[in-house]
């Protein structure tokens, strides 16, 4: 596939899931790097922060046309609009660049990332609120950092095992967290994200929430929470904490999801602080 000067490879349909997995992010990541080295701008979707720029729309075009002939019988879902209907039971769930903001203005702190879920709906027909993952992977370029992991396969950085930081309190530990200057506005987040966020012994912001949770299952962060995460933002980071050891949570406060990763003890405690606010009505 070319896209402008930049040519990206023809994968092989034989790859295994976490092959193809693992190729498609370093491709897409690559893809999105040397893009950004010849020039970008970024166009605004929400909010100042909340950008896309052509390299997000190429390395998602690229993982779509790669899924479709590796995996014609699969479901695809990108963060920038790819929808393919499947008939397999499975999806893919693209974020071709995580952290757009962080990428367009000259951060490391930037990835591609995927996750390979289950198609698992509830009584009533509708998606379930935190869908079963089989499988995901995290690609920081110029970091040349890769983190792979799934129910399967115990997560890996680079190939090497990892195994998160422990089963220690908050308290103990850092916690990476986001949100948006907005919410701090809207007692509905801005209470319980407070109550989350006193209770760790240190908080780190960076604007990835993939980067994040790598890191959260290679040790180098403790826990991580933040609410309303589209699945591209979460499956991949998911499956990879999970498949490291540690644990997940989603909760609902004030008819928002909060979602949280780390150790046993760590995501139990955030899920309490979280909770413990006065509900509005």
């Amino acid at each position: 596939m070319t896209t402008g000067r930049h040519t990206a490879t023809e994968l092989d349909p034989s790859l295994d899931d976490y092959q193809l997995a693992s190729a498609l992010v370093r491709e897409a990541g690559q893809l999105a790097l040397l893009m950004r080295m010849g020039g970008l701008q970024g166009e605004r979707k929400t909010s100042v922060s909340d950008v896309v720029t052509a390299a997000d729309h190429a390395a998602e075009a690229y993982v779509l046309e790669q899924l479709r002939r590796c995996r014609p019988d699969d479901g695809i879902l990108g963060e920038e609009g790819a929808s393919v209907a499947g008939t397999s039971g499975r999806t893919w769930v693209i974020d071709p660049v995580d952290g757009t903001y962080n990428f367009l203005h000259g951060s490391t702190y930037w990835c591609s990332a995927i996750a390979l879920k289950r198609d698992d709906s509830d009584h009533g027909g509708k998606p379930v609120a935190d869908p079963e993952v089989l499988l995901g992977a995290i690609y920081q370029p110029e970091l040349d950092k890769l983190w792979l992991g799934g129910q399967d396969r115990p997560s890996t950085l680079n190939g090497e095992s990892i195994s998160g930081s422990g089963d220690l309190p908050v308290s103990q530990i850092s916690a990476a967290t986001y949100i948006h200057p907005t919410w701090l506005a809207d007692p509905r987040a801005a209470m319980p994200w407070h109550a989350a966020a006193v209770s760790a012994a240190s908080l780190r912001m960076f604007g990835s929430g993939s980067c994040d949770l790598g890191r959260v299952a290679d040790g180098e962060l403790g826990c991580w929470f933040q609410h309303s995460c589209p699945e591209w933002d979460w499956l991949p980071g998911k499956a990879i904490v999970r498949a490291a050891g540690g644990d997940t949570a989603v909760v609902t406060v004030n008819g928002l999801n909060w979602f949280v990763a780390g150790g046993p003890t760590a995501v139990r405690e955030l899920s309490a602080a979280l909770t413990s606010v006065p509900q509005f009505a």
